[in-house]
C-alpha cells in the first residue's frame, strides 16, 4: 500500500521528510533554527534575515556548509543545492572541497582578455623603449582586438573569435594586423604562464582561416622640394617631433647633396668646401635665412 505525500513536502530520504518548510512558514518564523529535513536548515535572525545551512556526513564526520542567504537563495533553490551536495557526499566526495574547487575554476575562467593583456604589457615594459610609454606595443591590441574581445574571458577565445576581430584589417592594414596577431599570441602565452586554460595555437589557427594577406606595400611619396620651405615653416613647436623633423631636414639636405665627410658643421652653420665647385651658391636650412654666417670662411659655402 502506497502513502501519498503532498508535493510541497518533497520526498522521503531515509527516515527524514524533505519539505517541512513553506514560504509562509519562513516569513512568519521567529529567530532560531528551522529544519526542512535531510540536513537542510534555515537559521533565521531577529532582523528577519537568514542563512541556509546543510549538514552532511563525510567519511564519518559531520560537516556543515552554508548555501547562501535567505534573501538571495529561495526555498526551492536551497533544496536543489542541498540535493546536489548530498549526492556528492553519497559518492564519497567532500561537497565543501568540491564547491571550493568549482569556485576556483569559475574565477580562473573569468580572466578577461583586456585584463590579461594589460598584465602582459606590464610584464614586458622593461624590454620596451621608454617602458612602452609611446604606446606602440599595446596600440594594435587596443585599437583592433580589445574593442571586440576585451570583455571576453580569455579561456573562451578561439581561432574564430580572433579571425573575426582581425578580418576587417587583415588585407588593407596587413602590417598592423600582423602586429596585433603577434601581440595577442604573446598575451595568450602570458595567460598560460598564469595557469589559465587557453589555446596556444589559436592565433596560428586564425591565420590559417584568414589566409594569405593580399596587401601590397605602397611607398609614401616624398614631399616635393618646392613645398619644403612651407612645411618647414610649420615646425614651430618645441616638441620632440618638430625638433626631430627640423634636424632630419638639415641632415638629409646635406647628406644627399654631398659625399659623406665633406660637410663641416658648427652649432648653427653648415660648411661645404669650395672644392665642390659651389662658389656663388648660398644655401641654409629652410627657414633659417636669418641666421648669421659669421663663422663661415671665404672659401666655404654656408648651409
Amino acid at each position: 500500500m502506497f502513502h501519498c505525500i503532498p508535493h510541497n513536502m518533497g520526498d522521503i530520504l531515509g527516515d527524514a521528510i524533505m519539505g517541512k518548510l513553506t514560504a509562509v512558514a519562513i516569513k512568519n518564523a521567529p529567530p532560531g533554527k528551522h529544519e526542512d529535513g535531510s540536513g537542510l536548515r534555515l537559521v533565521k535572525r531577529a532582523d528577519g534575515a537568514g542563512q541556509w545551512v546543510l549538514r552532511v556526513t563525510i567519511h564519518g564526520r559531520r560537516r556543515e556548509m552554508g548555501l547562501g542567504g535567505l534573501k538571495s537563495v529561495s526555498l526551492k533553490e536551497a533544496r536543489e543545492l542541498a540535493a546536489h551536495f548530498r549526492g556528492l557526499a553519497a559518492k564519497g566526495t567532500d561537497p565543501i572541497r568540491e564547491r571550493e574547487h568549482e569556485k576556483r575554476e569559475a574565477a580562473r575562467n573569468l580572466h578577461l582578455l583586456a585584463d590579461v593583456s594589460i598584465d602582459a604589457f606590464e610584464s614586458r615594459k622593461a624590454e620596451l623603449k621608454g617602458d612602452g610609454k609611446a604606446g606602440r606595443w599595446f596600440s594594435p591590441l587596443e585599437l583592433h582586438v580589445l574593442p571586440k574581445l576585451g570583455r571576453v574571458p580569455i579561456a573562451d577565445i578561439d581561432q574564430r573569435d580572433i579571425r573575426d576581430a582581425l578580418a576587417p584589417i587583415w588585407h588593407i592594414k596587413a602590417a598592423t594586423a600582423k602586429k596585433a596577431a603577434d601581440r595577442l599570441n604573446i598575451v595568450l602565452n602570458h595567460a598560460a604562464a598564469l595557469g589559465l586554460d587557453v589555446d596556444l595555437q589559436a592565433v596560428a589557427k586564425a591565420k590559417a582561416l584568414l589566409g594569405r594577406q593580399r596587401h601590397t606595400v605602397k611607398s609614401i611619396p616624398s614631399l616635393p622640394w618646392q613645398d619644403v620651405p612651407a612645411f618647414y615653416a610649420t615646425l614651430e613647436e618645441a616638441t620632440v617631433t618638430h625638433l626631430a623633423l627640423r634636424l632630419t631636414g638639415w641632415q638629409r639636405c646635406a647628406a644627399s647633396w654631398w659625399p659623406h665627410g665633406c660637410i663641416a658643421r658648427s652649432w648653427s652653420v653648415w660648411h661645404a668646401p669650395a672644392t665642390l665647385g659651389l662658389r656663388g651658391h648660398r644655401c641654409r636650412p629652410p627657414g633659417d635665412g636669418s641666421r648669421s654666417c659669421a663663422g663661415a670662411n671665404a672659401r666655404s659655402r654656408v648651409f
